[in-house]
C-alpha cells in the first residue's frame, strides 16, 4: 500500500492528504480541465472495498468458511425458523443468479450444511433448509466476523458510522 505520508496536503477540513488526493492532483496537473471530483469518492470506495474484501477473505479462511457459503447460510439463518427458503427466494435475497444458488446449495448439501427438498404439491419448488451442522457453523462464524469488521471501523465515531451508512445508502439506491 502507498505511503499516505508522502501526500502531506490535506483537505479543507484539515484532514491529512492520502494517495487518492495525489491521484487527483496529478490528473489536475497533467490534464487541466479533466473532471476529477469523483476521484475523492469513487477511488476511495474502490480502495476501501478491496481492503475490506481482503480482510473478509482472511477472516473467513480463519473461520473455515468461504464467502459463498457464508452468504447462503446467513440468508437461511436470518429468515427465521424453520430456516427454510426456496432457491428463488435465496437468489432474490443474495442478488446472485439461480444457477449460482444451485451450485452453492449443492456444495453446502454435500458438506451437510443444508438439505434440499422438493415441495409436496406440484414439486416445482425446491426448499433449502439449514441443518444443525450448518446452523452451528453460521452461529460461530457470524459473531467472530462481525466483531472483526466492527473493529475495522474503530477510527469512526458512532455518529460518523451512522452518517457514512446514510450517505452510502443514498449512493447505493441511486446506482441500483
Amino acid at each position: 500500500m502507498e505511503d499516505a505520508s508522502a501526500c502531506p496536503a490535506g483537505d479543507a477540513n484539515g484532514f491529512p492528504g492520502d494517495y487518492v488526493d495525489e491521484i487527483a492532483r496529478a490528473w489536475d496537473r497533467e490534464r487541466p480541465g479533466t473532471p476529477t471530483a469523483s476521484i475523492g469518492v469513487i477511488t476511495r470506495i474502490w480502495r476501501i472495498g478491496k481492503i475490506l474484501s481482503d480482510e473478509r477473505r482472511r477472516t473467513l479462511a480463519r473461520l473455515g468458511i468461504d464467502a459463498a457459503t457464508l452468504d447462503l447460510l446467513s440468508t437461511l439463518r436470518r429468515s427465521g425458523e424453520p430456516y427454510r427458503l426456496t432457491a428463488g427466494e435465496i437468489a432474490a435475497r443474495t442478488l446472485v443468479s439461480a444457477g449460482a444458488v444451485s451450485q452453492r446449495v449443492t456444495r453446502a448439501e454435500r458438506e451437510g450444511l443444508v438439505t434440499r427438498r422438493r415441495s409436496g404439491g406440484d414439486g416445482r419448488h425446491s426448499y433449502v433448509t439449514l441443518t444443525a451442522t450448518g446452523h452451528a457453523l453460521i452461529e460461530r462464524s457470524v459473531d467472530d466476523l462481525l466483531r472483526h469488521e466492527d473493529s475495522l471501523l474503530s477510527a469512526l465515531t458512532s455518529e460518523q458510522r451512522d452518517e457514512l451508512a446514510t450517505l452510502l445508502r443514498v449512493l447505493s439506491s441511486s446506482l441500483a
